[in-house]
C-alpha cells in the first residue's frame, strides 16, 4: 500500500480519511490491473462503475445528487490520486467527468445543469471536455474554434483532439 501519511496533515478532516478508506477498498476490488483492447468500451464502462461506485457525485454539486453544496477540492485530489495509483484510466474516465461537469456546474444556466449534471454525477451521461486542437494544442489563447449565435443556438465551427 501506499505511503498515506499525508492523510494526518492538516487540511484533511476525518471525512477524507475515510473517504480515503473506503475509495482504496472499493479500488482493490473492483479494478483490474490490465485493460483490454477496446478502450472506449473499457473507458465507458468506468465511467458506469464510477457512477454506480458513487465516486462520481464528487463531481456535481449536491442540488443535482452530489456529495457537498460546493465541489470539494479536498476529495476530488484524494479520489484522483488513489484512483491513478490503481488505473491510470479510471483517473482519466474521472478527471473527464468532473471537467464536463465542473464547468457546467459554474458557468451552465439552469436548464443546462438540470439536463446534465444529475445523469453525470449517476454515470449515466459521459461528459467531455473539448480544449486541445490540432493546431493550437493546448493553447487556450491560439484556439481556433469559434461558436456563432443563431438560429435560436449556437453554431461551433473548428476541430478538436482528445475528447
Amino acid at each position: 500500500m501506499a505511503d498515506r501519511s499525508f492523510l494526518d496533515w492538516p487540511f484533511f478532516d476525518d471525512s477524507h480519511r475515510r473517504l480515503a478508506d473506503r475509495l482504496e477498498e472499493w479500488c482493490a476490488s473492483e479494478l483490474q490491473a490490465e485493460h483490454g483492447d477496446d478502450l472506449d468500451q473499457e473507458c465507458r464502462a468506468l465511467v458506469r462503475k464510477l457512477g454506480d461506485g458513487g465516486w462520481l457525485r464528487y463531481c456535481v454539486p449536491a442540488a443535482y445528487g452530489g456529495v457537498f453544496e460546493h465541489l470539494d477540492v479536498r476529495s476530488l485530489a484524494l479520489i484522483r490520486e488513489t484512483l491513478a495509483r490503481h488505473s491510470g484510466l479510471a483517473d482519466f474516465a474521472f478527471a473527464m467527468q468532473g471537467l464536463g461537469s465542473g464547468t457546467i456546474s459554474l458557468f451552465g444556466n439552469e436548464v443546462q445543469k438540470q439536463a446534465y449534471l444529475t445523469a453525470a454525477g449517476r454515470g449515466d451521461k459521459i461528459a467531455a471536455f473539448a480544449l486541445t486542437e490540432p493546431e493550437s494544442g493546448s493553447d487556450v489563447a491560439s484556439m481556433e474554434t469559434s461558436a456563432v449565435a443563431g438560429n435560436g443556438g449556437y453554431l461551433v465551427n473548428g476541430a478538436k483532439t482528445y475528447i
